[in-house]
């Protein structure tokens, strides 16, 4: 005899399937949930050491820019005395010069010729002054120009002067102090 199943199994199977499908869905939403979870706490953790890390070095790079700001305020303050320095240097080294120069205008001054007035321009100096004669002008030119300490006499001007004398002449006459006659402890000490 046939057998017949009249029960009713493509229902049943698709309950079962229904319920496999269910439970594999439940399944995977767990596992979702789980991997989520894993993944949140991780990424926590994560940040929560990467914000650690950035704090310490947040802290060390104030520290680092406080001391640079130091460095470099102590780096302004070199530079002013290193300035102070070569100021009183320069000053101390030039002190001499003046005394130079007027012995040098001392010994260029040949007879018969008088200074009036001296005037200092940089490193141009304008000599006012009267000769005996026209000579005596030229002589003090040529001693200007042959001191180590002056350079390029320019005679500016020359005036009769009867007051002094009848060949007697006023003049006015600029030279330039020479570079090159820089004052050594040798000459300073002399």
């Amino acid at each position: 005899m046939a057998r017949i199943n009249l029960l009713p199994w493509r229902e049943a199977r698709r309950e079962q399937l229904k319920q496999e499908f269910l439970g594999n869905l439940g399944s995977v939403v767990i596992g979702a949930g789980l991997i989520i979870g894993i993944a949140y706490f991780v990424m926590n953790n994560a940040m929560e050491s990467q914000s650690t890390r950035n704090a310490y070095m947040q802290k060390n790079i104030d520290s680092l820019n406080e001391e640079v700001q130091e460095i470099d305020a102590l780096k302004s303050r070199r530079e002013q005395l290193i300035d102070r320095m070569n100021i009183i240097q320069g000053l101390q080294g030039n002190r001499p010069v003046i005394v130079r120069i007027f012995d040098q205008f001392v010994r260029t001054l040949p007879d018969g010729v008088y200074y009036q007035r001296l005037l200092r321009t940089e490193q141009r100096l304008t000599i006012d002054g009267t000769a005996e004669s026209n000579n005596r002008v030229s002589n003090l030119m040529r001693r200007l120009d042959g001191s180590d300490w002056f350079s390029d006499p320019n005679l500016t001007a020359v005036v009769a002067n009867p007051a002094f004398g009848e060949q007697a002449n006023s003049f006015s006459l600029a030279v330039t102090l020479s570079t090159s006659a820089t004052p050594s402890i040798a000459d300073a000490e002399e």
